[in-house]
C-alpha cells in the first residue's frame, strides 16, 4: 500500500510472537509460524475446499514472501522502512470498531506484537531468504523477494531533519497522550514523531490537537483522518516546521482552512480524500511548493483544478480517482 495516505481495505497479519526489541526480527522464527496459524488459511493460494474453488481474501496471499510483496487486490500491502505506508501495520492500530481493523476476529494484536511488526518493517521488511509457496510465482518474483533493503529518499530526508531535533521528555510526550494523541517514533531511536488519533477518532477536536503542540518541533507526520475538527486544528497543524505528512480524509476542513497550510515549507504528503475541498482550496495548495502528493478522491475538486495545481508545483503527484 504504497500511498496509505488513502483509504482502502487493510489485511494484516494476525499474531506475531514476541521479540527483543534490540535484537533484528527475525521473520522466519517469529512472524511466519504465527503467520500459518492464524493468517494462511484465508490468505493462500487458490484451492478447492468441499467443492468449491476458495480464492484468499482480498487477493491477498500471506503464504510467501513474494505474494507478500504484491499484495492485494487493493495494491501494495507492504513498503519496507515505511510502517505509515504500509496497510499490514496500518490495519492493526485502527480502531476495533473499523472496517479496515485487523484481525477482523479473535484476539488484537498486543501492543508488543504490534511493536515487532513495526520495528521489522522499519528495518527493511527482510524475509531472510524465506520465500514460501511457489504455486502462482511470477518469474524473477524470487530474486525480488532477497534484494537488500535500501533507503528511499524521504529516509535520507529524516535523516537530516534528525540532526536538527532532540528527544523530547517523557513528561512531554506523557501529557500529549492524556490528550488522546497516539505518538510515536518514526523509526526506532527517532526524534521524529508520528502522531495520530486513530484511537478516538469520534472524540478528536481542534483542542485536542492544539495540545500536541509542545511536540511541535519534532512532529513529522500528522494524522487527523476521520476526526471531527475543523479548520481550527489547521491553525495547529501549521504551526509544525517539521511537517512532512498530514492526514485529513473525510474530515470538515474547507476551502479557506487551507490557507493555513501555506506556510509548511516541509510538507510533502496531504490527503484530502472524502472532504468538500473544491478547486478554491487547491489554489492554496499551489502556493506550497515542497508538495508531492496529493489525494482528492470523492472531493470536490475538478480535473481542471487538478491540471492547474500541477502546473504550478512541478513534479506533484494528485489521485482524484
Amino acid at each position: 500500500m504504497s500511498t496509505s495516505a488513502y483509504r482502502f481495505p487493510f489485511f494484516v497479519i494476525a499474531c506475531l510472537a514476541a521479540s527483543s526489541v534490540h535484537a533484528a526480527v527475525n521473520f522466519e522464527k517469529e512472524l511466519l509460524p504465527v503467520i500459518t496459524k492464524k493468517c494462511v488459511d484465508c490468505h493462500k493460494a487458490p484451492a478447492v475446499v468441499n467443492g468449491q474453488k476458495k480464492e484468499p481474501k482480498a487477493g491477498l496471499r500471506l503464504d510467501a514472501s513474494w505474494a507478500i510483496l504484491k499484495g492485494s487486490e487493493n495494491g501494495p500491502v507492504l513498503t519496507p522502512g515505511a510502517p505509515d505506508k504500509s496497510g499490514i501495520y496500518e490495519s492493526v492500530i485502527l480502531p476495533k470498531d473499523d472496517d479496515g481493523h485487523m484481525p477482523s476476529k479473535g484476539e488484537d494484536l498486543t501492543k508488543e506484537e504490534i511493536a515487532l511488526l513495526k520495528k521489522w518493517i522499519e528495518e527493511g521488511a527482510e524475509f531472510g531468504g524465506w520465500i514460501g509457496s511457489k504455486e502462482g510465482m511470477p518469474a524473477g518474483a524470487q530474486l525480488e523477494t532477497t534484494k537488500p533493503y535500501k533507503p528511499r529518499p524521504h529516509d535520507l530526508f529524516y535523516a537530516a531533519l534528525e540532526k536538527e531535533v532532540k528527544p523530547l521528555s517523557d513528561a512531554v510526550l506523557e501529557a500529549a497522550k492524556q490528550a488522546g494523541a497516539q505518538v510515536s517514533p518514526v523509526k526506532v531511536e527517532s526524534p521524529l514523531l508520528r502522531v495520530d488519533f486513530l484511537t478516538g477518532v469520534s472524540k478528536c477536536d481542534d483542542a485536542k490537537v492544539a495540545a500536541i503542540l509542545p511536540l511541535k518541533e519534532n512532529i513529522v507526520q500528522l494524522d487527523l483522518g476521520r476526526t471531527v475538527i475543523t479548520d481550527g486544528a489547521l491553525k495547529t497543524a501549521a504551526q509544525l516546521p517539521r511537517l512532512v505528512s498530514l492526514d485529513l480524509r473525510q474530515t470538515k476542513i474547507t476551502d479557506a482552512g487551507l490557507e493555513s497550510l501555506v506556510g509548511l515549507k516541509k510538507l510533502e504528503s496531504l490527503n484530502l480524500y472524502g472532504t468538500e475541498i473544491t478547486d478554491a482550496g487547491l489554489k492554496h495548495l499551489a502556493k506550497i511548493k515542497s508538495l508531492k502528493h496529493v489525494y482528492l478522491w470523492q472531493s470536490k475538486a475538478t480535473k481542471a483544478g487538478v491540471k492547474q495545481l500541477a502546473s504550478a508545483v512541478p513534479g506533484i503527484n494528485v489521485s482524484i480517482e
